[in-house]
């Protein structure tokens, strides 16, 4: 079964993370199948964070699976990227 996940990078204290794809049976650190995008706490005021939900949605048609986290992280993202596109117009 495939799950689309958080996978931790970067250096101690200072973690990076991004959004991929991988067989449920791996670690969270082994191959993955494709990366859909990254999150960077660290920042203080405003948390980097970007994912791409064409493919995101994408996958989860193909029966991928995604983990509580990065279901809380698309809502952020469909959130922000809707109340940009109203401002815009």
């Amino acid at each position: 079964m495939l799950k689309i996940r958080l996978r931790r990078e970067g250096s101690r204290n200072h973690p990076f993370f991004r959004v991929v794809v991988s067989d449920s049976r791996n670690t969270p650190t082994g191959p993955n199948v494709e990366i859909l995008g990254y999150y960077d706490p660290s920042e203080r005021k405003k948390p980097s964070l970007w994912i791409d939900v064409e493919k995101y949605e994408a996958w989860i048609a193909k029966g991928a699976h995604a983990s509580d986290t990065v279901r809380s992280l698309v809502k952020k993202v469909k959130a922000n990227g809707e109340a940009s596109a109203e401002a815009a117009e």
